[in-house]
């Protein structure tokens, strides 16, 4: 198998996809009206209600959906499980479920005035509802704050040809804003400016005067403590190459609490500036240079075929076997493909995150309804799955790597066919990388804060200022990331991001109901979703059971022990949550279900 006709395949199936089905959703079932004052135009403040063009809006949401998801999802689960189930997946689960949740996300929040998916839930299933979403979402947007917060700082630390371009990319974010909102630049010539001095910068990373600049910096914040680590933590995921156990020591030194500093000041302006100023102009940038790492990679990728085929020749096995058992010493674990599959690669075939910021974000940005297909469902077929598939042929086609390191150099080796030194094209997959965690993040922290404000506003006002709202989320995620608590739970972040997913569906399934529409297309992946992720939970546990706990216990290491029985912990209130939340939506279902059904078209207005 080479690289070239999983491109073909992946592309065909998305065009057909959005052509046949997606199309026709939008269309007959919820029956988008561009007439139809949308809360952008009704309620526009500049901060986070902006009605904007579709043709920006399409980069934004796809840069606010796209996260470490689509990257490491596809290149963990190709080594488990073979190539084939994980690019069945990307196909078939982005076609039937991912750009439904997306896309529904967004109009179920147009078309209740903006609302999010909480403040719908309230309405329309039960109080009970709301609170047990706020409560989740926020536990489960800090726990990908802490995650990815930890992936941007170590890159940002660790590979010194990564920083100089975040830094550009922050200033260009500003000028970009102000020459779109203030100045009225012309698009065209304003992207021009900003995504290409934001690209030099980026190639200019492994130049040896920026890597020596960096490194340069990382041994003088480092020299404040004589070099000494300022926290020592226990990662219970990686295997000690001296003894084979699991369990690797690990130290966080002052250069990382620097670049950890960085991200949360990136992350903390994201949250409160006005929409307009930063993130989007950020986010838009970075689409831009998403999308040509990507169309390079996949160019390179495909040519490969014709001049270099070692080079995009699969490596890895088709199939490997359904459920490989993880061993090291005495700890084991076992990941079926059903449901462990389908948890392992999330973003790009589904995830919750993009319902949640599409129901916040940008359904609040959305100029005519019209635009809600292009842009949620379009961005999730076109954009993240693609990228999902480009990040399975960069392990596939290597037979080895993980997380961005993996990517990068898959990427380094696919612009190397257009005669780029590999070097370059590595610092442009690691920068893409940190653009597509950091982007994202500071959209997450934008959501911790509004969630915060719904969940406590009322009885602590102190909630509803924005600051005070975002600094508490950036604290409790700095205490994940210092303390290597994070570690521990990371295990149930993918089980926790397809669960919203499968609440989001299942919030969108009701909506549908109870406005006379039918629920099929989203209530049948809903369901799937929901039962997959519980299964996923289950194992989840068993695996920390038998992986952690045991062998730790017999070897002493109580932290470990204490790590695993909080991520238990976290395993069951998701499973609490996830039942809750069932039982109110089927009978909100079902209430709504025995009302008799109005003859003619849907209604106009919900």
């Amino acid at each position: 198998m080479h690289a070239l006709f999983a491109l073909i395949l992946g592309g065909l199936v998305t065009v057909a996809a959005y052509t046949f089905y997606a199309r026709r959703i939008d269309r007959e079932v919820i029956q988008s009206d561009p007439r139809r004052a949308t809360p952008a135009r009704l309620y526009m403040d500049g901060v986070d209600f902006m009605p904007t063009s579709r043709n920006i809006l399409w980069g934004y949401h796809f840069k606010s959906i796209a996260a470490a998801g689509p990257i490491v999802g596809p290149i963990t689960a190709a080594p488990l499980w073979g190539w084939l189930p994980s690019l069945l997946w990307l196909m078939l689960g982005v076609s039937f479920i991912g750009w439904a949740s997306d896309y529904s996300g967004i109009m179920v929040s147009v078309r209740n005035d903006g609302n999010t998916l909480s403040a719908i839930a309230h309405r329309l299933i039960a109080p009970r509802t709301r609170l047990v979403l706020l409560v989740f979402i926020f536990f489960y947007l800090l726990l990908v704050a802490g995650v990815f917060s930890w992936l941007v700082t170590d890159v940002l630390n660790s590979q010194t040809q990564a920083p100089f371009g975040i830094l550009v990319l922050m200033l260009m974010g500003l000028l970009g804003g102000q020459m779109l909102y203030r100045w009225r630049v012309d698009l065209l010539v304003t992207s021009a400016v900003i995504v290409l001095v934001t690209l030099v910068a980026i190639l200019l990373g492994p130049t040896e005067v920026v890597r020596g600049s960096v490194k340069a910096l990382n041994d003088g914040v480092n020299a404040i403590t004589g070099g000494r680590p300022i926290v020592t933590y226990l990662d219970p995921w990686a295997i000690n190459p001296q003894t084979g156990q699991l369990g690797v020591t690990r130290n966080i030194l002052p250069s990382f609490v620097f670049w950890m500093a960085f991200t949360f000041l990136f992350c903390y302006l994201g949250s409160v500036l006005p929409i307009w100023r930063w993130a989007q102009p950020i986010n838009y940038i970075g689409f831009w240079i998403t999308a040509f790492t990507m169309v390079l990679g996949g160019l390179g990728a495909a040519l490969a075929f014709f001049v270099a085929p070692e080079i995009s020749s699969f490596k890895l096995p088709a199939f490997k076997e359904f459920a490989p058992v993880v061993q090291s010493g005495t700890a084991r674990g076992i990941q079926p493909l059903w449901p462990m599959l389908f948890i392992t690669i999330a973003c790009g075939a589904i995830s919750g995150w993009h319902a949640l910021f599409g129901s916040v974000g940008t359904a609040r940005q959305i100029e005519y309804e019209t635009d809600v297909l292009p842009v949620g469902g379009g961005a999730m077929l076109f954009g993240e799955n693609m990228l999902g598939i480009l990040s399975l042929l960069a392990v596939t086609t290597a037979g080895q790597g993980a997380g961005a390191a993996a990517f990068a150099s898959g990427i380094g080796r696919f612009l190397s066919i257009f005669g780029i030194p590999v070097e370059y094209g590595t610092a442009l997959g690691f920068a893409a990388f940190v653009l597509i965690v950091i982007t994202v993040l500071q959209l997450g922290f934008r959501v911790m804060r509004v969630a915060l404000a719904e969940l406590l506003g009322d009885r602590w006002p102190l909630f509803q200022n924005i600051h005070a709202a975002t600094l508490i989320s950036v604290a409790a995620a700095a205490f994940l990331v210092l303390t290597g608590v994070y570690l521990y739970l990371w295990q149930m972040f993918g089980a926790a991001n397809q669960l919203m997913a499968a609440l989001a569906l299942l919030v969108v399934t009701v909506w549908l109901v109870s406005s006379g529409r039918s629920p099929l297309y989203a209530g049948l992946p809903g369901v799937f979703m929901l039962v997959t992720t519980m299964a996923a939970i289950l194992v989840n546990i068993y695996n920390l059971i038998a992986s952690v706990i045991i062998p730790a216990s017999a070897a002493g290491q109580f932290g470990m022990v204490a790590g695993a029985v909080v991520m238990i912990g976290i395993g069951v209130l998701l499973e609490v949550a996830a039942i809750l939340i069932a039982i109110d939506s089927f009978a909100a279902y079902r209430r709504y279900a025995a009302r008799p059904m109005q003859p003619g078209p849907a209604p106009a207005a919900d």
